[in-house]
């Protein structure tokens, strides 16, 4: 991209809370403006987001990569924080695409004139899934999910790259004609607040998952948006243990903290054969 673009990047070398603060800089003299930085490492650079972007609401668009477990770089590398980090701050937005698609629709939008205000585009290290994945750039409506399949008895809320284990383990269950609902929700603030209402009055069982840990996380999200509007689902969350976690194949990882496709499918079983009063 230096190459390629000498005028339009720059490489700040290993200094977060600089890049965050030259993002800012630019965003005040209208500029759209792109922060590349490994989730992990934004953490070094918290204080900057708040007090240099989001009090001043400027719309740097912060893109987070390696968001999530991320294998054999261990546990200064896992992106395990930033969905908890991030939707705690006001002025945010914070959305994790479930594929290629997504992403680039979600940067699209992030950098159109429609958003005034800063946005967090978290995704994983690795493959993709979509092999075509140059897809018309469209725009994304702030803070709405989407529907991936309606069901029954069981509806889960599945945040960024995850929900492809979802669609997946819902397909094991065909044979026996069982079909949970499953929503991708794309944001996790501002949350979708019909998604929510609809999933409230509907279901007395409730799935969230999420690549980012289950404190302060995307489930606890829903948690508390149930609690306010006096919904009382049982609700299991999938997500990143409250430990460290180790090195080891992605695969692996997503396995040993219980939110790979076999790990959703085991959740649906068991809740499935729950009786809640």
């Amino acid at each position: 991209m230096m190459a390629e673009m000498p005028d339009r990047a720059f490489d700040v070398g290993i200094c977060e809370q600089h890049a965050v603060t030259l993002s800012a800089g630019l965003a005040t003299q209208g500029m759209k403006v792109f922060c590349n930085i490994y989730s992990s490492f934004m953490q070094r650079a918290y204080d900057m987001v708040i007090h240099d972007v989001a009090i001043q609401k400027l719309p740097v668009i912060f893109c987070l990569d390696r968001a999530g477990l991320v294998g054999d770089d261990g546990p200064t590398h896992h992106g395990a924080y930033d969905i908890a980090y991030m939707r705690c701050i006001p002025n945010m937005v914070v959305a994790a695409p479930m594929n290629e698609k997504e992403l680039r629709d979600m940067m699209f939008t992030a950098q159109s004139d429609e958003n005034e205000r800063p946005f967090v585009i978290r995704y994983p290290r690795g493959e993709g899934v979509m092999p075509h994945w140059q897809t018309p750039l469209e725009m994304m409506e702030i803070g709405v999910g989407q529907c991936v399949q309606q069901g029954e008895e069981i509806a889960i809320l599945s945040i960024g790259h995850p929900g492809n284990f979802v669609i997946e383990a819902c397909k094991s269950f065909a044979d026996e004609g069982f079909q949970p609902a499953h929503y991708n929700m794309r944001f996790v603030k501002p949350l979708d607040e019909k998604i929510l209402h609809e999933v409230g009055q509907k279901f007395k069982k409730v799935i969230t998952i999420e690549d980012g840990t289950v404190v302060g996380g995307f489930g606890s999200a829903c948690l508390e948006f149930f609690a306010a509007n006096n919904y009382h689902p049982e609700v299991r969350i999938l997500g990143i243990p409250d430990r460290i976690v180790e090195h080891g194949k992605p695969q692996e990882l997503h396995r040993e903290c219980g939110y790979d496709m076999q790990s959703v499918i085991e959740t649906i079983a068991k809740m499935r054969t729950m009786t809640f009063a």
